[in-house]
């Protein structure tokens, strides 16, 4: 095998690829990526059993076709260190592979292409067509409610429904719950719920992006598959039942605040500054038109805000874990937010005061 391609050719597919990598692997082979030539188009594809990504090379220099395999990491550095649009030449010869750019020779050890694990066929039986800006936007503002390394296996991903209505995507770890939904013609013609693992939600959220070509997302019984023009993304789903999230979300309250989002939000990380490390509590106290702010922690320490709100419902004194708040705020975009309110010992619902098809829950706690 010899070919010759870009730096930048080579370096985009690499980054994108490089988040299936784990660092520390099972197998020698999943440190590898799959370089592949077959009928004048070439890939790399990279995996950890759990997600694989394909990423098409654009222009590559090469004559027959050829598969091989390189460590992801080490030939991601040395390409990042090349200078920028050097022509790379990767020749294999006695199991290694030779790479030249200029003055600056490398070789790297290669493994067998034929045992890089590969996701065949997925026999997809539903499918359908979304903007990429779209989906990304969906997994941006619901992703980071998911569990990390909860025992409930189902909430350490993301719960996508699929109808006739639409597409709807949930996350929780048991103390707050986003959801966020887009109507569209699915063509979907019967209702379908499916659990992505955490690592292939952040790994799809981190490769969308915001224009507006189409993706098209296959579903089969046990995978998901997202492909755009140059990208091919296949995750395992988690096999489990969701648990039924409409239970956890409140009956709208009847007091409603309504605040500027930007105002809100630096009061909160101004506080937090000073709260309990471990456990983040703020106590807010909410009366006419006016929200209070405070915390403190175990050194006797205290922080306190005062901002006005539009409130016109009955005083009432509520705590939070601040995080979740900030974390919400982060992620809504409109100037004024809602925060929809029952009672102290009831969660909360903030919805952007324009859009409610992103809804965020959280739920209190004693200070």
């Amino acid at each position: 095998m010899k070919t010759t391609v870009k730096r930048e050719e080579l370096l985009d597919p690499l980054q994108k690829v490089i988040g299936a990598v784990e660092r520390k692997q099972t197998l020698p082979i999943l440190g590898h990526v799959l370089l592949q030539s077959n009928n004048g188009k070439t890939a790399l594809t990279a995996t950890d059993l759990e997600i694989e990504l394909t990423a098409r090379l654009n222009q590559i220099d090469g004559g027959d076709d050829f598969a091989t395999t390189l460590p992801a990491r080490k030939l991601l550095d040395i390409v990042k260190a090349l200078p920028e649009q050097s022509d790379i030449t990767l020749i294999s010869e006695d199991g290694k592979i030779r790479i030249t750019a200029g003055r600056s020779r490398f070789t790297l050890g290669s493994l067998q292409a034929g045992d890089f694990p590969r996701v065949d066929d997925i026999n997809p039986t539903s499918t359908f067509k979304l903007p990429q800006r779209v989906l990304k936007k969906l997994i941006d503002k619901t992703a980071f409610a998911m569990a990390l390394q909860d025992v409930r296996y189902y909430l350490n991903g993301m719960l996508v429904e699929l109808g006739t209505s639409g597409i709807r995507l949930v996350a929780t770890d048991g103390h707050r719950l986003a959801l966020s939904e887009e109507p569209a013609d699915l063509g979907i013609q019967t209702d379908r719920q499916l659990i992505i693992p955490r690592k292939g939600v952040l790994e799809l959220g981190r490769l969308l992006t915001q224009d507006d070509s189409e993706t098209e997302v296959q579903i089969s019984q046990n995978h998901i598959r997202v492909l755009t023009d140059d990208l091919v993304f296949t995750s395992k789903l988690i096999d489990g039942k969701f648990p039924d999230y409409n239970r956890v979300i409140p009956e709208d309250g009847n007091q409603l605040m309504t605040v500027d989002r930007d105002v809100l939000k630096q009061a909160l990380y101004r506080t937090s500054i000073l709260s309990n490390e471990k456990y983040r509590g703020i106590n807010l106290t909410i009366s006419e038109n006016t929200l209070g702010i405070k915390a403190h922690n175990p050194d006797q320490e205290e922080a306190e805000e005062e901002i006005s709100v539009d409130y016109n419902g009955n005083p009432m004194e509520i705590g939070f874990n601040v995080t979740y708040l900030l974390d919400v705020l982060a992620v809504l975009d409109s100037d004024q937010v809602h925060v929809k309110l029952l009672d102290p010992n009831s969660s909360c619902i903030i919805t952007a005061s324009d859009n409610d098809n992103f809804r965020y829950i959280v739920m209190p706690m004693r200070i």
